[in-house]
């Protein structure tokens, strides 16, 4: 990979990071796999891989149960950070912000854009809570589908969107003797203008 420089840069990191996205559409597995991480009520950090539904001027979005672990931790610190990882290109982007959820319009679009199976699922899954054998898990599915049979499945109550709103977004490119290029975007506000450093490796 030839090495970045700050002239190759455009001045909002959105654009490079769809640029850069694109790209691993093109040759990475699973583009869209993002690391989350929250934190809890003690202020211990906890992380886990989410899927990436869209991004633009307003943030980074993803859907969850909202009564999960990390839909409990976003209540209670909406704060979060995201990384990206694309080994296939030895490059990775990190994420921080503030997280807000979405309007519920748009989690009832997205979810009636979902496969029938998932949908089902997401009223099935008490996400993050103990179950005590996956027939107990089967059983919840089999209610479900009970209940809607071939009918509609609406969004449940307990589902919907997190947007991350960045302060901060850092882009990293592997190069020869680990001397990496990296580069953080920053803006003092959501609003405000970005600014763009690079760091050491």
């Amino acid at each position: 990979m030839a090495p970045l420089s700050r002239e190759d840069l455009p001045e909002d990191p959105l654009e490079l990071f769809a640029a850069w996205f694109e790209r691993a559409g093109e040759e990475a597995p699973l583009p869209e796999a993002v690391c989350l991480a929250t934190v809890d009520g003690d202020g211990t950090p906890d992380a886990r891989m989410v899927l990436l539904k869209g991004f633009g001027p307003e943030g980074f979005r993803f859907f969850t149960n909202e009564g999960s672990a990390k839909g409990t931790q976003l209540d209670t610190t909406p704060a979060a950070a995201l990384v990206f990882y694309w080994r296939e290109l030895d490059r990775s982007v990190r994420i921080r912000g503030r997280v807000e959820r979405v309007p519920a319009a748009e989690a009832d679009d997205y979810f009636a854009s979902r496969d029938r199976a998932s949908r089902l699922g997401a009223w099935a899954s008490p996400q993050s809570r103990p179950l005590a054998t996956r027939r107990e898990l089967d059983e919840r599915l089999a209610a479900a589908e009970s209940r809607f049979g071939d009918g509609e499945i609406e969004r449940p109550p307990h589902w919907g969107g997190y947007r991350v709103v960045p302060l901060r977004i850092e882009f990293w490119q592997g190069q020869v003797a680990r001397l990496h290029d990296r580069f953080r975007y920053s803006r003092e506000s959501e609003s405000g203008p970005w600014s763009v450093t690079r760091l050491a490796p």
